[in-house]
């Protein structure tokens, strides 16, 4: 009998975490373990279940897909890592990708593309929905070795409080949560503006939720 390929569904919408569940089960061979609903759920239980495939939304609060994607996979190499996501512009597809996703599926993609994916991956293949053949080709052309996204000019730390700031939290909360001053916090702030070109806060809460930082 072939062993079931052991699964980690992350969104921060129960309805959706339950449909992607029963959509995955449908297969004979695969089963979902445990679901969660932020970055920071995502990165606890799959450091506890070991799951060969973690099917990941981008929009997460606490910690983002991205480096939710990025902690997971330093810490288990050998899982495999789907996008599921509402967003489909080049930079969200690279962002993920380089971040170590082995595939990338649209929410409005029919279940079977999610399962295909997962049975890509388990594979050693990439999965990419037909959906954003189109993105993926335009963003490779417009692509150069020397062109960085804005939120890579960010370091870790400067994106975790660019996160929470986004999320709504004030600066002593931040400095709480990541264990900093609050001056520190206020200069992570000025320096994460002055990297991405914008003025002042609600600019800032903008560019946050364009680059699916937090749920809208």
């Amino acid at each position: 009998m072939v062993p079931s390929v052991r699964i980690l569904v992350v969104d921060d919408h129960g309805i959706i975490r339950d449909g992607v569940s029963a959509v995955l089960e449908r297969h004979p061979n695969l089963k979902v373990v445990e679901t969660a609903g932020t970055g920071k759920e995502a990165v606890s239980a799959a450091t506890r279940l070991v799951p060969e495939v973690v099917v990941m939304d981008l929009m997460l609060p606490e910690l983002s897909g991205v480096d939710a994607t990025e902690r997971i996979l330093a810490l288990l190499p050998k899982t495999r890592i789907v996008i599921l996501s509402v967003c489909h512009t080049s930079e969200h597809i690279f962002r993920a990708l380089r971040a170590g996703a082995h595939g990338y599926v649209v929410k409005e993609a029919v279940g079977d593309d999610l399962v295909r994916a997962v049975l890509a991956v388990m594979a050693g293949e990439r999965f990419l929905s037909p959906q954003i053949t189109d993105a993926v080709i335009g963003g490779a052309l417009n692509h150069s070795a020397n062109t960085q996204s804005p939120l890579e000019r960010l370091s870790r730390r400067e994106r975790e409080v660019l996160h929470l700031t986004v999320a709504g939290s004030s600066s002593a909360e931040i400095a709480m949560r990541l264990s900093l001053s609050r001056k520190t916090v206020d200069t992570y702030r000025s320096r994460i503006m002055e990297k991405l070109g914008v003025s002042d806060l609600t600019a800032l809460i903008h560019f946050g939720i364009e680059h699916a930082l937090t749920p809208v």
